[in-house]
């Protein structure tokens, strides 16, 4: 009786590890963002949380001078500048090309879907349609692009699956893809609002 008593207790203990780490782990970062923030500017200890206020206010001018300033032609002799350093190149499109994917305004990653693997097993994997029109990879017909994330990781892979493998996934794609990257554990959210 003493044994299940304790090990009741220690089962509480660690239930409450579980709940409270994650906030406390999200406060301390949230914490330290801010104080590293305040430091960056002179007058930090009369104003508290004025770095994240100016960074926010820095974004939103930069992402808005972007948007009117930045035009094609000053595009087209940045790419000019940066073709002539390649790796400096591929990092840049690689980085944009991510971002863009997930907030930029052609989102890559707004098609969550279930893939049959093979016809043998029932095994099914989870991913994205990215490319519906294969075109660009040649003569590719009734197949799409789908990309795997991998669980606790940022990487993943693109296969070329047949459409009749495909089922589409009726959940909103940032809480497949907090799924998919918690390998499972996180729950997704069953209200269906944000697709």
């Amino acid at each position: 009786m003493l044994q299940r008593f304790i090990k009741r207790c220690i089962q509480y203990v660690l239930n409450g590890l579980l709940i409270s780490l994650p906030i406390i782990m999200t406060g301390y970062v949230i914490y330290k963002m801010f104080t590293w923030l305040d430091a960056l500017l002179p007058f930090e200890h009369r104003y508290p949380g004025m770095g994240i206020l100016m960074l926010l206010l820095f974004l939103a001018v930069l992402g808005y001078l972007g948007s009117k300033l930045i035009n094609d032609t000053l595009k087209f002799w940045f790419n000019k500048l940066l073709d002539r350093i390649p790796l400096i190149k591929t990092i840049y499109k690689s980085i944009t090309d991510l971002l863009g994917a997930f907030v930029g305004q052609k989102k890559a990653f707004n098609q969550p879907v279930l893939v049959k693997l093979s016809d043998q097993n029932d095994l099914e994997a989870i991913g994205f349609i990215t490319d519906e029109d294969l075109q660009e990879l040649g003569n590719i017909k009734e197949k799409v692009g789908v990309y795997f994330p991998m669980s606790y990781s940022f990487s993943g892979h693109l296969l070329i699956v047949p459409v009749k493998n495909i089922k589409p996934i009726d959940k909103s794609a940032v809480d497949v893809m907090k799924y998919i990257v918690s390998g499972g554990v996180v729950d997704i959210e069953h209200n269906n609002d944000q697709k």
